[in-house]
């Protein structure tokens, strides 16, 4: 009881991280630094934090075939997710990217059926329908969502991000059960930075660093320590205790945080 109970404050923290990532990353790009640069800054130091505690912390052994389980996760939850995410809220806006993720705890249930062969029920659908619709609601209160032929491809971004981080978490899980957060992090962020490498290294050489101002830098820290190593610590960590499908439902705290914090 008391490690679900750290689950879901963990969950608590992770969500809230990620609302307010929607509007402070918003706030970095294009003006200061591209997208792909912001990437790969993020998950550089986020190798090198858990390359770190790699030599402080007990090590385990990973099992070779996890290796390439671990490698997919990476593919999924730092390449695909991180790249179209940002490239997609550079095209669009945080009210609309708070609105499209709302998908997601539903593609988590889809993919938690087929993948893990969790049951979808009539109370886990009616559930996300009632998150979703409040969530909704909430965004469109707080601010106007701008779904013009402007952010089109922007908003499809977001979309196929939202995607690829639910089957994330569903690849995670049972991965999750066999080792620690840390060590997950440490092979699934060194495996994301070999995949993002070719895209990403051009834009970070051809960053101006030295015109970004000392406001700019202290979101990029958030994005990079807080956004990137504790919420996916957070996620990871949770995954142990609760479902994907749990999980998942805590998303729509994000739209509520950026409605809120993109208006002021």
């Amino acid at each position: 009881m008391n490690r679900n109970i750290k689950a879901h404050f963990a969950l608590l923290g992770a969500n809230t991280i990620y609302g307010l990532n929607f509007v402070i990353a918003k706030g970095i790009m294009p003006d200061f630094m591209m997208p792909r640069a912001i990437i790969f800054i993020r998950v550089l130091i986020t190798v090198g934090v858990f390359g770190i505690l790699h030599f402080i912390l007990p090590k385990e052994k990973v099992d070779k075939r996890d290796l390439f389980k671990l490698f997919i996760c990476a593919f999924f939850g730092v390449a695909i997710n991180q790249i179209l995410f940002f490239e997609g809220l550079n095209l669009s806006t945080p009210i609309n990217a708070s609105i499209i993720v709302t998908v997601i705890p539903v593609l988590i249930l889809v993919f938690a059926h087929y993948i893990l062969k969790e049951r979808i029920t009539s109370s886990k659908v009616a559930g996300i329908i009632m998150g979703a619709t409040g969530a909704i609601l909430i965004i469109l209160s707080a601010g106007n969502g701008k779904f013009d032929p402007g952010t089109l491809l922007g908003n499809f971004l977001i979309f196929i991000n939202a995607t690829s981080w639910a089957l994330y978490l569903v690849l995670v899980k049972p991965i999750m059960q066999r080792y620690e957060s840390v060590t997950v992090m440490k092979w699934v962020f060194f495996f994301g930075l070999i995949i993002i490498f070719p895209f990403t290294f051009t834009s970070f050489t051809s960053t101006s660093f030295t015109t970004i101002p000392i406001n700019i830098w202290l979101s990029i820290g958030f994005v990079i320590f807080g956004a990137t190593i504790l919420a996916y610590y957070l996620n990871n960590y949770s995954l142990k205790s609760v479902s994907p499908s749990i999980n998942g439902i805590y998303i729509y705290l994000q739209p509520l945080i950026a409605a809120v914090v993109a208006v002021v």
